[in-house]
């Protein structure tokens, strides 16, 4: 089994592909988030954000789905580009294939 943080740049990795080829901004990342006692949190700054995700003691669908979600935070998507967007990240996630399409997530 790979060790957490290996998976967790693996993950981003490959979040932040897709993220450019949707056209998309790719926040920072990093682990533990400085905020006692949340999962995740998202600090905003012109331009940009960074997501902090906890990785340690939890099960690896809830970080990837942190992961997910705090790309489509960073970039105040709503639906429908929301839901279009979301499922291409989880698609790059389970190795999907195919890059996706930027227009996949052109409202």
């Amino acid at each position: 089994m790979q060790s957490s943080s290996l998976r967790f740049a693996r993950s981003v990795q490959a979040l932040a592909a897709t993220t450019r080829a949707l056209g998309l901004v790719v926040p920072g990342f990093r682990s533990p988030p400085r905020l006692v006692g949340v999962q995740r949190s998202i600090k905003r700054w012109p331009g940009g954000a960074t997501v902090a995700v906890v990785v340690r003691d939890r099960p690896w669908p809830a970080v990837q789905a942190d992961l997910v979600e705090g790309i489509i935070a960073a970039n105040q998507l709503t639906s429908p580009a929301a839901d279009r967007a979301r499922a291409e990240l989880w698609r790059a996630l389970e190795g999907g294939g195919e890059p996706p399409r930027a227009e996949v997530v052109a409202a």
